[in-house]
């Protein structure tokens, strides 16, 4: 059976779908009968936060879901279509920006699905793109062979065209400890090493480089530099309304398309149905709290109850006409005070 080559963008809209893990973030309530029939999903930028500020009361907020103790007592999870850095560091900062404890399975973020697909590529090299920390990302989800994108273009002189004119740069650092030697030979491994997958984990940095290099993985089946003449299949999502990782996906499936004589087979990253059945059977009522009608909104169907903020993408006086919440409030604080007064009588 002929390899397969999968290019893997983040999930950037649509539903939302919670962690398998979440379930472990309840943990904490004293048991199976005082678990609430309701669970709360937050969009974090926007919404909670607002350039790493809380913003409309969000922190008075999340502190009403916990008990005097500070165990908590109303499920909930973060929701974010950003990324670049783990769970648990995402929920680290978090908790000291809102004053809560947060573990990381309450942080559900664009690349979180690519847990699923570990059993797939755990030994193969991979190698991770984006801002922050990728392949960090990547090594915590259990891949073992994995590299930053920054780190494997290092290892092939000439790869980026471009890199004698650029100001800045994104060299990896270097491991002192490493003799010459020891990186002569680890160039050599990973030159000779095909590439099993290429994540996009979050927004590429450097465009230009990161769509050159896998335009010659994806083109060589794995090993830049060496004609195989695979045809690769890429694995891809729907693009996101800004110019991040959406936009980056589009962008080398139009130019990796236009060098290749026959076009390739795109198809969609998988669904993660199970960890919506997961919160289904836990469950009465999800409310989903976010403020782009398009995004948030869209993908909040039922048995999702949707809850529309007017913070920083929706201002308007009424509900969005094309994708109408099931209610329309100022911030995330009215949502919270909204659904305590539901579902609680407080």
């Amino acid at each position: 059976m002929r390899r397969q080559l999968f290019t893997i963008a983040s999930r950037s809209r649509g539903r939302k779908q919670p962690s398998p893990l979440a379930s472990r973030s309840f943990s904490r309530l004293s048991s199976q009968s005082d678990r609430p029939s309701f669970g709360i999903a937050f969009n974090i930028d926007g919404v909670v936060l607002l350039d790493h500020t809380p913003i409309g009361g969000s922190s008075r907020a999340l502190r009403r879901l916990y008990d005097d103790s500070g165990e908590l007592k109303i499920p909930f999870v973060f929701l974010t279509n950003g990324g670049g850095f783990s769970e648990s560091k995402r929920a680290q900062d978090l908790g000291q920006i809102l004053g809560v404890d947060i573990l990381p399975s309450q942080v559900i973020q664009g690349h979180t699905p690519f847990k699923q697909l570990v059993n797939r590529f755990e030994n193969e090299l991979v190698v991770a793109v984006g801002k922050g920390e990728p392949a960090t990302v990547m090594s915590e989800y259990g891949y073992k062979n994995v590299l930053s994108i920054d780190e494997y273009t290092s290892y092939f002189d000439a790869i980026d065209p471009l890199a004698p004119y650029k100001r800045w740069t994104t060299k990896p650092g270097i491991d002192q400890n490493i003799t010459s030697n020891e990186m002569a030979k680890r160039k050599i491994a990973v030159q000779t090493q095909s590439v099993h997958a290429a994540f996009v984990v979050s927004d590429s940095v450097d465009w230009s480089r990161d769509i050159q290099v896998l335009c010659d993985v994806l083109r060589t089946g794995g090993l830049p530099g060496k004609e195989t003449n695979k045809q690769p299949h890429l694995q891809a999502t729907f693009p996101a309304e800004r110019l991040g990782m959406g936009a980056f996906r589009i962008a080398l499936e139009a130019i990796y398309n236009s060098v290749k004589e026959s076009y390739a087979i795109f198809v969609k990253q998988p669904r993660c149905g199970e960890y919506y059945k997961l919160w289904n059977s836990l469950f009465k009522t999800l409310y989903m709290i976010g403020d782009n009608p398009k995004i948030d909104i869209r993908g909040a169907g039922d048995p999702w109850f949707s809850i529309l903020t007017r913070t920083v993408i929706f201002k308007g006086k009424d509900n969005h006409s094309e994708f109408p919440a099931d209610l329309v409030v100022d911030t995330v604080e009215d949502a919270v005070d909204f659904i305590l007064r539901k579902e609680c009588g407080s």
